[in-house]
């Protein structure tokens, strides 16, 4: 089994095969320390891949619960690239768990939802990069964990909208610059494409947006309505050219519309 950069280094020079014969414990317990790690090599390229890989294929099914667990108490990690990878595992996790019946409680996911739901919108440090971590991306991690919960947790859906929302009006010096507002547009799409949610559930979130605007005056533009701004640009070109595989959200045309409506406040000159 392996135990020390070395070995895992192997194993990802071969692909990522599955070492036969050792625990889903244990690979599960090595791969969550190996997540928290500041050396992004160990972090992201062997121990996120790793867990990405082994997770899809069903081979962690059996620990597939405390994965999800161990995610979402790294919410509270003094280490943002802790924080940060926490949501890439849990969407993982999930969408392993929309396959497999009974995998995943229904208790659990509503756990992780509420761990998830305070962390995402507070969180605080949210570059895309660092020259020494590597990937950090807290938001588009988080994105991605939002489209997954929306699978997992249908009734949250509209919920997650407006953690979206919140979380792209959040005060912040940070602006977008590693296509962070595509992601989010993404995941937003994500949860606008699953069936059962109203016209009005599907544009209730935008007034958090709105409300945001109401504040605004003359100066220079606040990173957070630059971020704001730039994601309802990417939202509604993916509402405009749909998903992979021709998908486009039963209500793309209102959502679009409403997104142009707040759009129109920093470009008054749109028809």
């Amino acid at each position: 089994m392996p135990t020390d950069h070395h070995s895992w280094s192997s194993i990802a020079a071969d692909n990522f095969s599955y070492p036969e014969g050792v625990s889903a414990q244990r690979i599960s317990d090595e791969l969550s320390g190996m997540l928290v790690s500041p050396d992004p090599e160990v972090r992201d390229h062997q121990a996120y891949t790793a867990a990405a890989r082994w997770i899809g294929e069903g081979r962690l099914d059996e620990v597939l619960e405390d994965l999800g667990d161990t995610a979402v108490e790294r919410f509270t990690h003094p280490e943002i690239q802790a924080r940060s990878f926490a949501p890439l595992v849990l969407r993982c996790v999930l969408a392993r768990a929309a396959t497999v019946p009974h995998a995943v409680s229904k208790d659990s996911a509503e756990h992780w939802w509420a761990a998830f739901a305070t962390w995402y919108p507070a969180e605080e440090d949210t570059r895309g990069w660092d020259d020494s971590l590597g990937w950090l991306h807290a938001v588009a991690h988080g994105a991605d964990a939002a489209a997954a919960f929306a699978q997992a947790l249908p009734a949250r859906r509209a919920a997650l909208l407006e953690l979206c929302a919140r979380r792209m009006t959040a005060p912040t010096d940070y602006r977008y610059v590693q296509l962070e507002d595509a992601r989010v547009a993404r995941a937003i799409c994500r949860i606008l494409v699953e069936p059962g949610l109203s016209a009005e559930q599907a544009t209730d979130w935008l007034t958090v947006v709105s409300r945001a605007f109401e504040g605004g005056g003359p100066g220079p533009v606040p990173p957070w309505a630059f971020n704001s701004i730039a994601t309802l640009q990417s939202l509604h070109l993916h509402l405009t050219r749909g998903l992979d595989e021709g998908r486009v959200p039963p209500h793309a045309a209102v959502v679009a519309a409403n997104a142009v409506a707040i759009l129109k406040l920093p470009y008054n000159w749109l028809a």
